[in-house]
């Protein structure tokens, strides 16, 4: 008996091609026509008409952003001390922002979203309010928005200008 294989080098190529490119055309028509490396969006609509029917806080609604930002997840919730209408987006460059308007009292509020570490770096004047710009959790930074009756968080890895957009069209 031989210690030598009949199968050549060029025969496992040509096997592992036949493997591979059906794997390949699946891959391309996931991506292409189902649309695979897209984020499901979601109608911010019920979240936020639930939020306005409670009467909890004041609701402001983002106008005039772009069609290239998504909305990805909404949803309003009552929790122990108050209520929260978390809208969540990917910006056109593709990363995540949240949008929280909470009637929690700020003092446990911020810590709770982001982190004992988050620190305030200073104000900003966006859209005719004071906002302060807050350090979050990881390379994550946030506007906060601080009224009587609610407090308004912007956070997320976006870049400064893509929080200060989303934040300014809040109306």
């Amino acid at each position: 008996m031989s210690g030598k294989s009949e199968r050549s080098p060029k025969d496992m190529a040509i096997s592992l091609l036949v493997l591979l490119v059906p794997i390949a055309l699946l891959l391309a028509f996931y991506r292409g026509f189902l649309g695979g490396d897209q984020a499901a969006t979601v109608d911010p609509a019920p979240a936020i008409e639930q939020a306005r029917s409670a009467n909890v806080f004041p609701v402001s609604q983002p106008q005039g952003l772009g069609g290239d930002w998504k909305t990805v997840s909404a949803r309003y919730q009552t929790v122990e001390d108050g209520a929260n209408l978390r809208l969540g987006y990917l910006t056109p460059e593709g990363r995540g922002v949240q949008l929280l308007q909470s009637s929690v009292p700020a003092d446990r509020l911020l810590p709770a979203e982001l982190t004992s570490q988050g620190q305030p770096q200073g104000p900003t004047e966006l859209a005719g309010r004071t906002w302060q710009l807050y350090t979050a959790r990881g390379n994550q930074q946030a506007l906060v928005l601080l009224e009587p009756t609610r407090t308004v968080i912007v956070v997320g890895d976006a870049r400064d200008n893509e929080l200060r957009e989303l934040a300014g069209s809040l109306r």
